[in-house]
């Protein structure tokens, strides 16, 4: 069999799971990660994704309350008062968003904003809205969002995974929100931890370098004969296809990590300098060097955690930690003409409460029932917020979206019926918005 294979189809063959891509069944001279059509015509190419961790209180963010201020400390329940956000916000651009002052960079940016201020999830918990979050799952690990994209796309770079996650530090339940689960193992994120070496054992040593492809030779004997007699094995062929994927992965990242050719210009945008790997700044770039080579998914998790159920006061760190690359990335995208087939999207667990304990009032706790996430670019309209809260920002008053609606809104804008959009597994056809989500066409330019 593969005496009749090229080189390059036995290196098609030849894989690792060293990387943590994987692969799908194969035939020679094939690619699993093909570009795919999308069900119908698509506002965006591609998606960056911004998640903070910890759950991000939106009164003190995206949906400032002047009510609430007004009446912090008024009792609300038994040992519980209104707390006022402790910082002021402002209204930005042509269409008057009100956002805080913790956020100038990206305020600056309000007219290409839609927040959605009228987000709900169903649990509290950390572990479990993250998981939500990323798969619309709340409970056991099914495929997160980037795994659903990269099945319903393809890549549009072979020589780099078409899903990637900028993740320093692990959230709350792991790599499990970038899995792929029952989708082909190729699909699920793969990790890149930012600093010397953002992808580990990327460069093969200068030593044995020039044996790789004998090596890769052999292997490739091996696991085909032992593939050949185990059809339909996934699991395997998606480890032999993931060599393909790391060889040009040693081609193409070092260069995509590479700022020489930024200018001075770019640099300063972002607040970084050429030396930089390791800042949220810095990852924000690499989304757009990414973005530019065809990479369909970039996630980036914040190393933060804006669990504040004491000391409110460490916003102004962890806010300051993000904003000027969030705000930096779109200024940048739009420069290079890529901001209207680039979706942004920015979210978190779920909100805070706007009130307190009595004895804990520098602090809010866990909120499921109303929060903010926002999309920028990729067919979104810009300068509006959509859905409301009360005048304190505890419940919903008009036009509430789940996360489920959240989800089937991104699918949408990138091509696809979230309904349709789906992979037969264990008896059933299984999707990301579980049994239900609607498209929010009210913010679909």
């Amino acid at each position: 069999m593969l005496n009749n294979l090229s080189r390059r189809d036995v290196l098609r063959h030849a894989v690792t799971g060293a990387l943590g891509l994987g692969a799908a069944p194969l035939l020679a001279g094939t690619n699993p990660l093909a570009p795919q059509p999308s069900q119908f015509a698509a506002k965006a190419k591609r998606v960056i994704l911004f998640f903070m961790p910890g759950g991000v209180s939106h009164v003190d963010s995206f949906d400032p309350k002047q009510a609430l201020k007004k009446d912090d400390g008024k009792e609300v329940g038994k040992d519980r008062v209104l707390t006022g956000s402790m910082w002021g916000s402002k209204q930005y651009g042509e269409s008057g968003l009100e956002i805080s002052d913790l956020f100038p960079f990206t305020a600056q940016c309000a007219d290409d904003l839609c927040l959605l201020r009228s987000l709900h999830g169903d649990k509290g918990d950390h572990f479990e809205a993250t998981l939500s979050m990323h798969s619309g799952a709340m409970a056991g690990t099914l495929p997160g969002i980037g795994a659903w994209v990269s099945y319903g796309m393809g890549t549009q770079n072979p020589n780099l995974p078409s899903h990637v996650v900028f993740a320093e530090k692990l959230p709350y339940a792991g790599s499990q929100s970038w899995d792929s689960n029952f989708l082909p193992a190729y699909h699920q994120g793969t990790r890149i931890k930012p600093g010397a070496e953002p992808i580990a054992n990327l460069n093969p040593d200068p030593l044995t370098a020039s044996q790789q492809s004998r090596e890769l030779d052999l292997l490739a004997r091996m696991n085909a004969r032992h593939r050949d007699g185990r059809p339909g094995d996934e699991v395997l062929d998606a480890r032999m296809y993931s060599f393909e994927a790391a060889l040009g992965l040693q081609q193409t990242a070092p260069e995509v990590f590479n700022l020489a050719d930024e200018t001075q210009a770019t640099l300063d945008l972002y607040g970084i300098d050429g030396n930089d790997s390791k800042s949220f700044a810095w990852q924000c770039l690499m989304a757009r060097r990414m973005s530019e080579q065809g990479v369909r998914f970039i996630e980036i998790v914040d190393k933060g955690n804006w669990d504040a159920h004491s000391n409110m006061k460490s916003y102004e760190k962890l806010s300051k930690n993000v904003d000027r690359g969030m705000g930096a990335l779109i200024t940048d995208l739009k420069q290079r003409g890529l901001f209207e087939e680039t979706l942004i999207v920015w979210c978190t667990e779920f909100g805070r409460t706007p009130s307190a304990k009595k004895s804990a009032t520098d602090g809010r706790d866990h909120y499921k029932d109303a929060f903010t996430c926002w999309l920028a670019g990729g067919g979104v309209k810009g300068g509006m917020a959509y859905g409301a809260t009360d005048e304190h920002g505890i419940g919903i008053v008009e036009n509430p979206v789940h996360i489920h609606d959240f989800h089937a809104t991104i699918l949408h804008l990138l091509g696809f019926d979230h309904t349709k959009l789906t992979y037969f597994y264990s008896g059933r056809d299984f999707r990301l918005t579980g049994l239900w989500g609607n498209v929010v066409t009210d913010i679909i330019a």
